[in-house]
């Protein structure tokens, strides 16, 4: 089998060599020939000197630097696009995806699926964040159109020709699990041993950032709540009219102004709401009108 690792790395100096280091001890083991691509994310401590040492040390090394820091799907696509092997793995810099799990990953690949997943046998992180980060995975695999993946990761392997249906994809905000399922639909996951990683890139900005990016960057979903909101106002509007009639012919006056005040912050607020979705939509089409690149390459380092 052949393999092309990809690897991300921002503010990685410290992870680099160790990775390498180890996936130079397991990759003989379960392919035949194979390649680590390092892309360097813009990374602003000295990865990309690590990154070009290892690149002079092994053949087999790529190294990609990037202009400026991109994100982290934004950089794995990078290597995605560059690798030359029919099978692609992608793994995290801190060694929290180790190497030696990866023939389990490809063992279930070659029961006919495209795309494998890595999924902790003991979730990783504390309780709110495995919450939080359950619900966007929730959120992911609904957009992706495949219910039955709950366990995705950023540890995955793939095959390589599943690039064909995002190779003309060109936009700053990039989710390689959504473009994956452009081209396949056969998704699963295997339980492997992840380890704690020391700290995390992603904060609870992050996420939410991340959770609004994939709800209106790659679906319909919140435009079709918002109809729906709209829908359950007007229905409730016409509920409070007829209430409003009643009140008038039975008792023969309305309401005062706390009724009148609490019913406009109401509808006030449903459409403040809805215009806030039309937003983010419209920062999307702005983004992809700008033609932005979901990347520029400054240079690489090959052996």
């Amino acid at each position: 089998m052949n393999l092309s690792i990809v690897v991300p790395v921002y503010r990685g100096e410290t992870y680099v060599e160790p990775l390498v280091e180890r996936l130079a001890q397991s990759l003989p083991k379960f392919a035949n020939q194979y390649e680590v691509i390092l892309v360097n994310d813009g990374s602003p401590d000295n990865s990309w000197a690590v990154i070009d040492r290892m690149a002079k040390k092994y053949p087999w090394v790529h190294g990609i630097r990037l202009m400026r820091n991109y994100g982290q799907h934004n950089a794995t696509l990078c290597g995605v696009r560059a690798a030359q092997y029919e099978i692609i793995a992608t793994l995290d810099q801190d060694l929290q995806h180790p190497p030696e799990e990866i023939p389990i990953l490809l063992e279930k690949l070659n029961e006919g699926f495209d795309v494998v997943y890595g999924a902790p046998k003991k979730l990783p992180q504390g309780f709110l964040r495995n919450l939080f980060t359950a619900n966007i995975k929730t959120i992911l695999s609904s957009v992706m159109g495949v219910s039955s993946v709950r366990n995705i990761s950023a540890f995955r392997v793939f095959r390589s020709h599943l690039r064909f249906a995002f190779e003309n994809f060109q936009s700053p905000n990039v989710i390689l699990d959504v473009l994956l399922s452009w081209g396949t639909n056969r998704f699963t996951s295997v339980q492997v041993d992840i380890a704690l990683a020391e700290r995390s890139n992603y904060g609870f900005s992050s996420l939410v950032k991340a959770a609004l990016l994939i709800l209106t960057g790659y679906s319909t979903m919140p435009l079709r709540l918002a109809s729906w909101i709209g829908f359950f106002m007007t229905l409730f509007g016409m509920s409070i009219f007829f209430y409003v009639m009643y009140v008038y012919f039975a008792l023969g006056s309305l309401p005062g102004f706390p009724f009148l005040a609490s019913i406009i912050s109401l509808f006030s607020g449903a459409q403040l709401f809805a215009m806030g979705i039309f937003g983010e939509y419209l920062a999307r089409i702005f983004d992809r009108s700008m033609d932005r690149p979901s990347y520029i390459i400054h240079e690489t380092s090959r052996p």
